[in-house]
């Protein structure tokens, strides 16, 4: 009899592992089960359609119905699940229609992700608070844009909060961010570095006020303004960049574990406290490389690559997730922004003691003419000289900077390994000194 696999969600996570799972058997029974009309598209790339790079939300859905039809996978949309029986070894589910089933299952995988939250901010309740999680999340702030809406807040400094700022000035409107961290993207950054992109944002025209919590929605039914910090805001729209907070509710009603940042806790094979039942995804506790504690690390990066080791072992195989470091890339305007490992501010929650080096530079020869400006910044444990962590802000070509220090942070390389780097030079394509080189270097000397 063909093995049985229900998996809970139909997004980055859960696509990857009905994949995995499918390629390690040919021969199971693999069901999906999504509550959202569309499965398997890019979250990551919401606000670019908003922005108009990207022409249409349809264009995010990466796996199209001929991909599940090619993969023999039963995709059922529309479709919640209301309660997982892991004695019985079965889910319980409604459709759109009202109608119940019960699906059974030898091994599940719960990839239930994450949705985007409003704190409990006095008149939350009211209307016209727009979170930006979902294309149809997408397609109502579109939407108020073609309504004729003219300015807009923004509430939250992090990744989505800024894309979705710049989003929304290149579409014309004028666009407050308002943050209660004293930074912007401070799960990122540094403070000395969020702060060139913060100037960067304001002489772009974005009004950027840090240090500002939220504290009241003002408007009869609809919201008309904000007070943040004491200061009246009054705008046509709304955009909650609050964060995601995990679905967990499900795994908790059947007994599932959780961990100690209160999402999913899993083993190295992704396998929870129940036998036979996996997690991956944005619900899913995962362990720093650096630190070896549990940490919140909603990446979709993060999500596939643990929804295929979840696929590969719930359908037989084996295969493990090594933990994160945390690397992540934007782009705002035409500034790229990178990071990976740790932050000077959580090495030292951590209780690392750390030495930075830290330089401006080139992308090219200086004397080139399209040479654009980088500045790189290097965080490296004192102890034992290892590098734990990087930040780059610059023009161009700062996402393969950042994975070739995420692969040095990995390997355990110290700050001298680093500097004694073996790297590239063209005129056109990069300095004679490679700027990370030159950032260990200037941390070596610190450390000497």
């Amino acid at each position: 009899m063909p093995k049985r696999i229900v998996i809970i969600g139909a997004h980055a996570a859960g696509v990857d592992a009905a994949s995995a799972a499918r390629k390690t058997d040919r021969t199971a029974e693999i069901t999906l089960i999504t509550e959202e009309k569309n499965a398997g598209y890019s979250r990551c790339g919401l606000p670019f359609v908003i922005e108009g790079k990207i022409p249409s939300f349809k264009d995010l859905i990466v796996f199209p119905p001929d991909y599940y039809r090619m993969m023999k996978l039963n995709l059922k949309t529309e479709t919640k699940v209301t309660r997982i029986d892991t004695g019985k070894k079965v889910v319980e589910t409604v459709d759109k229609t009202g109608k119940t089933e019960e699906i059974p299952y030898d091994s599940l995988i719960i990839t239930t992700g994450a949705n985007a939250f409003t704190p409990p901010i006095k008149g939350r309740e009211k209307q016209g608070i727009l979170p930006l999680r979902t294309i149809e999340d997408g397609e109502r702030i579109e939407q108020a844009i073609r309504n004729g809406a003219k300015n807009a807040v923004v509430m939250g400094a992090g990744l989505i909060g800024l894309e979705t700022a710049v989003a929304l000035q290149e579409r014309g409107l004028q666009v407050s961010v308002v943050e209660m961290l004293p930074q912007v993207l401070p799960a990122m950054l540094d403070p000395d570095m969020a702060k060139n992109v913060e100037e960067m944002l304001q002489h772009k025209g974005i009004r950027i006020l840090t240090g500002k919590p939220v504290e009241e929605f003002l408007g009869k039914d609809k919201v008309t303004g904000i007070v943040a910090g004491g200061e009246q805001i009054s705008a046509d729209m709304f955009v909650s960049a609050f964060g995601v907070r995990a679905n967990t509710q499900l795994a908790v009603d059947a007994g599932i574990a959780l961990g100690e940042t209160r999402l999913i806790k899993t083993n190295q094979r992704m396998e929870t406290n129940i036998k036979d039942v996996y997690a991956a995804g944005d619900c899913v506790e995962s362990v720093n490389i650096i630190t070896q504690r549990p940490v919140v690390q909603q990446l979709g990066t993060v999500a596939v690559r643990q929804g295929k080791v979840a696929g590969v072992n719930a359908a037989g195989g084996y295969a493990t997730f090594p933990g994160v470091i945390g690397s992540a890339v934007t782009k705002l305007y035409d500034t790229q922004i990178g990071a990976t490992g740790l932050t000077e501010t959580a090495a030292k929650r951590a209780g690392i003691e750390t030495v930075v080096g830290a330089i401006s530079s080139k992308t090219k020869a200086d004397y080139y003419p399209s040479a654009l400006p980088i500045r790189v910044k290097l965080v490296i444990e004192k102890e034992t000289q290892r590098v734990i962590g990087a930040q780059i802000i610059g023009g161009e070509d700062v996402t393969q900077r950042i994975n070739a220090i995420a692969i040095a942070i990995q390997k355990h390389m110290t700050v001298r390994e680093l500097s004694k780097a073996d790297t590239a030079y063209a005129p056109p394509l990069n300095e004679t000194w490679e700027p990370f080189v030159l950032a260990a270097e200037t941390a070596l000397m610190k450390l000497r």
